[in-house]
C-alpha cells in the first residue's frame, strides 16, 4: 500500500512536467505541418477510404459484406492505430531523453507515461474522423451506449503503457528491437479483424484471433458504438485482465532494470 501511494505521489509532483512534455511533442509534431491538428482528421479518413475500395469490394463479391463497413473499419483502425503510435514512441522515449537523464534527476517512467498521453490525445482529435463517416455513410451510431465505450478506451490505454514500458526498457539494450516490433505491429494488423469480421471465418481462425487482446478491445467498442449490446461479462473482465497484467508485467521489467539504462546510453 504504501509503494502504491509513493507511485501516485511520484505523479502528481511531476504532473506538470507531463503537461510540459506533451505540449512540446504536441507543438513539434505540428509545427511544420501546412494542415496541422486538420492531419490527424484526414489521415484516418483517406486510409479509411482507401481500405473501404479495397476490402468492401472483396467482400461484396463473396457475399460478405458488413453493415455499416465504414464505420466498423475506422474504429478498428483508430483503435489499432492509437496502440501502434503509443506503443512504439514509449518504445523509443527513454533513449531519446538520455542525456537529459544524464543531467537532471527525473523519473524514468515519466517519459514512456508521457508518450503514451500524447498517442491518447492525437486518438481524441482523430475521433472527428469517425463521426464524418458515420454522418457521410448514414451509418448507425448508438447513442444509449456510447459512453459505455470509455472503459475499453482506459483498458486499452494501460494496456498500450504496459507494453510501452517493456518495450522502453528492451529497446535500451537491444536497439534491434525496434524492426522486430514493426514487423510484428504488421501481423497484428491481419490478427486483430480491423476490416473483416471473425464470425464469418472457420473456428479455428476465430479462436486465434480470440487470442489477441487487441481484438477484444475493437470488438468491445464496436459493440458500445455500432450495435448498441453494450459490453458482455467477457469484454469487461479480458481487457482488464489483459490491462493489468501488461502494466504489471511493464511497471516489474522496467523497475528491474531501469538503473542500468544510463550505462547502455
Amino acid at each position: 500500500m504504501q509503494k502504491l501511494k509513493d507511485t501516485f505521489a511520484g505523479f502528481w509532483k511531476y504532473r506538470y512536467l507531463l503537461q510540459n512534455l506533451i505540449s512540446r511533442d504536441f507543438k513539434l509534431k505540428y509545427r511544420r505541418s501546412v494542415l496541422g491538428v486538420a492531419w490527424s482528421v484526414l489521415n484516418p479518413l483517406l486510409t479509411c477510404l482507401v481500405m473501404w475500395a479495397v476490402f468492401g469490394a472483396l467482400f461484396n463479391q463473396r457475399g460478405q459484406g458488413i453493415e455499416d463497413f465504414p464505420l466498423f473499419l475506422i474504429i478498428g483502425q483508430l483503435m489499432f492505430n492509437f496502440f501502434r503510435e503509443s506503443t512504439t514512441m514509449a518504445m523509443e522515449s527513454v533513449l531519446k531523453n538520455g542525456p537529459l537523464l544524464r543531467k537532471v534527476y527525473i523519473p524514468k517512467y515519466i517519459f514512456p507515461l508521457e508518450k503514451c498521453c500524447f498517442a491518447l490525445v492525437n486518438f481524441f482529435f482523430s475521433l472527428v474522423a469517425l463521426f464524418i463517416v458515420a454522418l457521410l455513410t448514414w451509418s448507425h451510431i448508438s447513442i444509449g451506449t456510447v459512453l459505455l465505450a470509455i472503459y475499453p478506451l482506459v483498458m486499452l490505454f494501460i494496456f498500450s503503457l504496459g507494453i510501452g514500458l517493456i518495450l522502453s526498457t528492451l529497446y535500451v539494450f537491444v536497439r534491434d528491437i525496434m524492426h522486430i516490433w514493426e514487423v510484428f505491429c504488421t501481423l497484428l494488423v491481419y490478427g486483430s479483424a480491423i476490416f473483416y469480421d471473425p464470425r464469418q471465418m472457420e473456428s479455428w481462425m476465430q479462436y486465434v484471433i480470440n487470442l489477441n487482446p487487441i481484438y477484444w478491445y475493437i470488438t468491445a467498442v464496436r459493440s458500445c458504438v455500432m450495435w448498441g449490446e453494450g459490453l458482455t461479462p467477457n469484454m469487461v473482465l479480458i481487457p482488464f485482465l489483459c490491462a493489468a497484467l501488461s502494466l504489471g508485467l511493464g511497471i516489474w521489467v522496467f523497475k528491474k532494470n531501469q538503473d542500468k539504462f544510463v550505462l547502455y546510453m
